[in-house]
């Protein structure tokens, strides 16, 4: 059962703590996703807040041929699209870091070596071409599969599956020329 789509069910019905429960669970999520491909934590965040207007005041149909996660990531590109394009044209667009998410490990040291993995990682991930990181983070940040992808991406499975395979191994070039150690793997 796909907890978001009943959150957004119930919020159809009337009850607002659905649309309250869905920008709690994907809020984060989105907003990383879009941060992948416009650059600016402010316009990720604001094209994340405009997905979640849209769906509280067009309240789009969810026709269930797609996950929830997968059918919001896509209003969220689209949102994130055309809010680039309208601050292009005023040149208002701005280009900053991201941080990393903190991940979930047992021990300090586990979660220190992670982050610090993860943000090598991302920083070498920005080097790369704006399709290769996008396709790289669903895929291993979101953990969506290739067909989930290929709709977020419009794009066919198998142009997606090779895309992931070049954006994978720009990145493994990437990593050695930025002094990536492979042998703590």
């Amino acid at each position: 059962m796909d907890n978001g789509a009943s959150s957004y069910r119930r919020f159809l019905e009337g009850d607002s703590t659905g649309l309250r429960d869905l920008i709690e669970e994907y809020r984060m999520p989105l907003q990383m996703f879009i941060l992948s491909f416009v650059k600016s934590n402010e316009t990720a965040e604001e094209a994340a807040i405009e997905t979640f207007v849209k769906l509280a005041c067009k309240k789009p149909r969810f026709t269930g041929k797609a996950s929830f996660r997968t059918w919001l990531f896509r209003i969220g590109r689209n949102t994130a699209v055309d809010l680039v394009r309208k601050e292009q044209k005023n040149n208002t667009v701005s280009i900053e870091d991201i941080n990393e998410p903190v991940s979930a490990q047992p021990s300090p040291d586990d979660i220190y070596i992670t982050e610090e993995r993860n943000r090598q990682l991302v920083s070498s991930m920005k080097n790369l071409k704006s399709e290769y990181y996008t396709v790289l983070w669903l895929r291993y940040f979101e953990d969506m599969q290739v067909k989930e992808i290929a709709l977020i991406i419009k794009k066919s499975e198998g142009s997606t599956r090779v895309l992931l395979s070049r954006a994978r191994e720009a990145l493994k070039n990437q990593l050695g020329k930025d002094g990536f150690d492979y042998e703590d793997k």
